[in-house]
């Protein structure tokens, strides 16, 4: 338990999807410093001994539960939600699938997959992935945000203006995240915690991990916001980038088929160079190596770019 915190908000608080008639878990001023126990994005479904049979077996009507919702006294729409995320408390245990139908290349790869990990919970030092490749780690929460104003429930799948499955591996300890308020109370949930995800999260999954997420809650009044914006303390990459990176590109008219392409190309080289299965080249891709877009003003074709760390083998 936190000590140090005004509440703590146990992992059975939890629900699926957004629906702003969800009772509150508890009700907090601004200012407060609450723990919540956040379920993996499987919501417990995967264990350490579990096979890629389960991955088959997965109830999707419990994916991506959050913890909550909470109510934040004072919270009306207009306002921003000011998220301080403090500390994160890793469970030592995750995992990563290739789920069919579900991922950036999910048409080249077709058949489950299943990667168990083990890490230390206190160290963080990086995960061994097969023999010989070690993943470093960097916890933040996939999934955070608050209610959307229309009524009804509402996927958790989709990111929103409010937050959500924004999957963004910079909302780590240290990070100031603001979310607009849509409904009085704000009505904000955390979840789908990941011991390490790159940018893009390309296989459809990061280092799904269960673990404990300190947030401080407060208001910024009438801030207007229309999207989530974050700052960071500091830099964000310092965990990948001592023997700097592989790069592959994908360039042409349409910025999906580019990440697309950037992709393949990296999961053809990971898997050739260091003689492991595509799937897994795919799976290591999605949870340290990172997508960007490095021109979109040369039209007609545009260059998106995928960094794999060397770190990870060397």
């Amino acid at each position: 338990m936190c000590n140090s915190c005004d509440y703590t908000i146990h992992g059975r608080h939890h629900h699926f999807g957004w629906d702003n008639s969800f009772a509150p878990a508890e009700r907090v001023a601004p200012g407060s410093t609450i723990e919540f126990q956040c379920l993996d994005s499987a919501g417990g479904q995967l264990k350490p001994d579990s096979t890629v049979a389960d991955i088959a077996k997965l109830d999707f009507a419990g994916i991506n539960p959050v913890t909550g919702p909470i109510f934040v006294e004072g919270a009306e729409p207009g306002d921003a939600l000011k998220v301080t995320i403090e500390l994160f408390k890793p469970s030592g245990f995750g995992w990563t699938g290739n789920i069919p139908g579900f991922g950036l290349l999910a048409d080249d790869f077709k058949e489950p997959a299943l990667n168990i990990w083990k890490y230390d919970a206190a160290s963080l030092e990086p995960a061994l992935f097969g023999k010989n490749a070690r993943v470093p780690l960097k916890p933040f929460a996939g999934t955070i945000g608050n209610a959307p104003a229309e009524m009804g429930l509402h996927s958790v799948v989709p990111p929103r203006r409010v937050g959500g499955n924004l999957d963004i591996r910079d909302l780590a300890a240290g990070t100031i995240l603001y979310l607009p308020v849509e409904v009085t109370g704000a009505l904000f949930s955390v979840g789908d915690t990941h011991a390490a995800q790159g940018d893009g999260e390309v296989c459809g999954t990061a280092i799904e991990s269960p673990m404990d997420v300190v947030l401080n809650l407060d208001l910024l009044k009438d801030a207007r916001l229309k999207t989530p914006r974050f700052t960071t303390p500091g830099p964000v990459t310092r965990h990948l980038d001592a023997k700097g990176y592989e790069v592959t590109t994908g360039i042409g008219p349409d910025l999906m088929a580019g990440a697309r392409e950037a992709v393949a190309q990296m999961v053809d080289l990971i898997a050739g160079r260091y003689q492991i299965d595509p799937v897994e080249a795919y799976m290591l891709a999605s949870v340290c190596g990172d997508l960007r877009i490095s021109e979109i003003v040369d039209m007609p074709n545009w260059v998106v770019s995928f960094y794999f760390p060397r770190c990870v083998f060397e």
